[in-house]
């Protein structure tokens, strides 16, 4: 059996905070920044992942706060799916990633961390990006700051978005 570790998002389990963080974001828009919120549509809006599993992660959130996509209505749904379509090839382009993981942890049972407001998490990829270091100690190299990935994806939608 493999098992797969990413103790950098130890601090995400020491930092639960009380309601939902999604929700928290959505009513403050004035800290988007802060927030590492990396673009605002109609329905949803896209958010970098402070703990990510690999650099450039972000998610794609509904404004509405619903635990499943059963009863979502479908223009939020189309919203959030044209929004990954877009992120793949953002992430593509300007991260230079070779491959993209989508994921939509659906439930505690599930995996969600935050299982009470749905979320698209987008996962960029690089051939090679796990290797010894990675395996044996336990430690991710990135090669670019958190903060300078966020400002290259937020102006890479607001050019997309215009």
């Amino acid at each position: 059996m493999k098992h797969e570790f990413a103790p950098w998002r130890s601090e995400y389990f020491k930092n639960k905070q009380e309601g939902c963080a999604f929700c928290d974001i959505v009513s403050n828009d004035n800290k988007d920044d802060e927030n590492f919120v990396i673009f605002r549509a109609k329905h949803c809006f896209g958010v970098m992942n402070r703990y990510p599993y690999t650099l450039g992660e972000f998610m794609v959130i509904p404004y509405e706060h619903i635990d499943n996509v059963e009863t979502l209505d479908d223009e939020t749904w189309h919203e959030m799916s044209h929004f990954v379509k877009i992120g793949v090839g953002i992430l593509k382009k300007y991260l230079n990633a070779n491959g993209v993981n989508i994921g939509m942890n659906l439930g505690a049972a599930a995996g969600a961390g935050i299982a009470e407001h749905i979320h698209y998490h987008l996962v960029p990829r690089w051939n090679r990006d796990t290797n010894f270091i990675t395996t044996i100690g336990h430690t991710r190299i990135h090669g670019v700051p958190f903060y300078e990935q966020y400002q290259t994806l937020k102006e890479a939608f607001k050019e997309i978005i215009k």
